[in-house]
């Protein structure tokens, strides 16, 4: 049941993400019927005046209709449809632009919360493109972040993080901090979606501390309760209780049923986690009625799916098995993957404590089906990729922005130089001189073009080099395998208080410049030396079938140069490195950073696995792990060590290479 609260999550976050109309308008009647009488008052006002023709006149008239149709969306969606349509139409006939889009918008959410995904992208991708035909930045944040949140419902976390990322991307160019407050919660909703709690967390706080700046009050009551959502997956369930009581306070100032509802099955569920059931069913039988009220399908399924949970465990399995069918039922309509999973989930619960065990295995089995959808590797590797790659590109417009402001001012510098030297000069001769100067330094341009192309490819992989050369910047991507080496001398700090500074560098260039040159040989890139450290992987920038081998081999080559070298040490009685090496095979993240001294490198939990398979190794000894052993067990002799404890990583099947096969 924990990822129970998922749904609600990501259903408070829907409800204050409208295009740019403010959802802060009273929601009692008396707002409603205000409305109402002055699109009475307009209609009247255009006849007295004898428009009969649609005009710009009419923006007024569209204006309302949309007011009305955000006043009902949390109360009555099929209303607030009802009133969006009659916007829409009427912003169309006279080409209002910006009408056209807070209907799409308003159409689009009052969809989702019908459960009607189809026609709630449909409109919310219409928001979009209307947004970017009229270059209106809000709206086509808007648009992404809505758009993101049906992927969310959907469990296509990937998609929903790029359409997040792009609303953030907008939102920090127009400086719109409320909105940003929104991304962070969304991306934290991704996160939470995908098991990765402390991530969701950060974001949730950061949205938080937003909202509190900016006193946007809706938001604030959001905010608790999607905190207390994530205490309550941690275990910290006095902790959750606390946050959603807040939360209930707050949104019971601002009267919004949608969040009022929303709290109310949120401190169900911390209570039944709690085992206070009694306090659990008749909170969450509150927060169904709300949701019936207002005719969410959303959070009609998720209170559903709670009170069955509660039911089974109080064993009332007759109310338990209703309430399950109807919420499974409600979620299958919505397509709503993390709900059908947790119904099944729940149900194989039912099944198992009334004896039905063929029931409770067929079940299990739709719950499997539905969790491997959700929370796949490929999923979480392209989640991972987008927000590093989001990092990355953030961190290069910052560094580019700083470097052209200093190139700014040297260009302006050098031109007053220049002009102040042009003005002495003159003649012809002085022209024939300085057309000699211009050869030549054409001529030491070219040279120095090719000097620095040459550096260039000594720090960057060829791809790189020409990607950064003819646009400026390289993009950051994943790679779905590579193979990464990682090799360490043993004592290094014990070894080089015994040598001289000079002695030191020059054998630890000695032994680098060997590893350089076996790489080269074997088609591996070298990353990066930190300081005794040495790191290089196979299969990027461009992805072969053969890194692993490739890597294991360059290991090999490694472990004879370091045994070769040792003997000559000891044969002049001079001091030497001994090696660990270690290989891991995977996913990782790749890409440069900096402005002028620019950096090859890679991120992710490979090149950490990599670091320990080193750490865990024996001096001379090539270290694998079971997934590089899995790629190259056909070509070198292993001996298994068994499942071997690594730092932080727990017990890691491990193989040591001891020859080709």
């Amino acid at each position: 049941m924990k990822k129970l609260r998922f749904i609600v999550f990501i259903l408070f976050s829907f409800f204050i993400h409208v295009i740019w109309h403010s959802t802060s308008f009273a929601q009692d009647q008396q707002h409603i019927d205000s409305l109402e009488t002055a699109l009475k008052n307009h209609d009247n006002k255009k006849k007295e005046l004898r428009i009969n023709a649609l005009s710009m006149f009419d923006t007024i008239a569209t204006d309302i209709l949309i007011d009305l149709a955000y006043a009902y969306v949390e109360k009555i969606p099929s209303k607030s449809v009802s009133y969006a349509k009659e916007s829409l139409t009427l912003s169309e006939k006279i080409g209002y632009k910006r009408g056209m889009i807070q209907a799409f918008s308003c159409l689009g959410n009052a969809y989702n919360d019908l459960g009607n995904y189809t026609d709630a992208l449909i409109n919310h991708n219409a928001c979009l493109k209307v947004s970017q035909e009229i270059g209106f930045k809000k709206g086509m944040s808007g648009a992404y972040n809505n758009i993101g949140l049906i992927y969310s419902d959907q469990g296509n976390y990937p998609l929903a993080l790029e359409k997040f990322l792009a609303a953030l991307k907008i939102n920090e160019e127009i400086g719109n901090k409320s909105w940003i407050a929104k991304n962070y919660a969304n991306i934290g909703n991704v996160y939470y979606g995908q098991g990765k709690y402390a991530e969701a967390l950060k974001n949730q706080l950061a949205a938080l501390k937003i909202c509190e700046e900016t006193g946007d009050k809706k938001a604030i009551a959001n905010h608790y309760n999607n905190i207390g959502v994530i205490n309550t997956a941690q275990g910290n369930y006095p902790e959750a209780l606390k946050n959603h009581l807040t939360g209930l306070k707050k949104a019971e100032e601002i009267d919004s049923k949608m969040l009022i509802a929303g709290a109310y099955v949120n401190i169900g569920e911390a209570y039944s986690f709690m085992n206070n059931y009694t306090d659990a069913l008749k909170n969450t039988l509150v927060s169904l009625s709300l949701f019936d009220e207002i005719g969410s399908k959303h959070g009609i399924a998720y209170a559903s799916i709670n009170i069955g949970y509660i039911y089974t465990r109080q064993k009332k399995y007759k109310e338990a098995s209703a309430f399950l069918t109807k919420g499974l039922a409600l979620a299958k309509e919505m397509k709503a993957i993390e709900m059908i999973r947790n119904s099944y989930s729940n149900m194989v619960a039912l099944d198992s404590a009334t004896g039905n065990f063929k029931q409770a295995f067929e079940h299990h089995k739709q719950f499997i089906i539905y969790k491997d959808s959700l929370l796949n590797v490929e999923n979480t590797q392209k989640t991972f990729a987008l927000q590093m790659n989001y990092d990355f590109n953030k961190k290069q417009d910052s560094l580019y922005a700083v470097q052209a402001k200093k190139d700014l001012i040297a260009a302006n510098e050098k031109n007053k130089e220049r002009l102040l030297r042009n003005g002495f000069i003159g003649g012809f001769g002085v022209m024939l001189i300085f057309a000699g100067i211009f050869f030549q330094q054409r001529n030491k341009i070219s040279k120095g073009k090719k000097k620095s192309d040459e550096l260039l490819l000594n720090i960057l992989p060829m791809e790189v080099a020409e990607e950064l050369k003819s646009k400026g910047s390289a993009e950051a991507q994943l790679i779905d395998e590579v193979t990464v080496l990682f090799t360490d001398f043993k004592g290094f700090t014990q070894l080089s208080e015994k040598l001289t500074p000079k002695e030191l560098v020059a054998e630890i260039n000695e032994c680098f410049s060997a590893f350089d040159y076996i790489m080269e040989k074997h088609g591996v890139e070298k990353i990066k030396t930190i300081g005794d450290a040495y790191m290089a992987a196979g299969g990027l920038p461009t992805a072969n079938t053969t890194h692993a081998e490739d890597v294991v081999n360059a290991a090999l080559a490694i472990q004879s140069f370091m045994q070769e070298h040792k003997a000559k040490k000891i044969a002049a009685n001079e001091l030497f490195f001994e090696i660990r090496i270690g290989v891991h095979t995977g996913p990782v993240v790749a890409g440069i950073v900096g402005v002028k001294k620019f950096a090859y490198d890679i991120w992710g939990d490979t090149v950490n696995t990599a670091s320990r398979m080193e750490s865990s190794g024996e001096v001379g000894k090539v270290n694998i792990s079971g997934t590089t052993f899995a790629l190259v067990k056909d070509k070198f002799n292993c001996l298994h060590r068994g499942k071997i404890q690594a730092k932080g990583k727990g017990e890691i099947d491990m193989y040591f290479v001891e020859a080709k096969a």
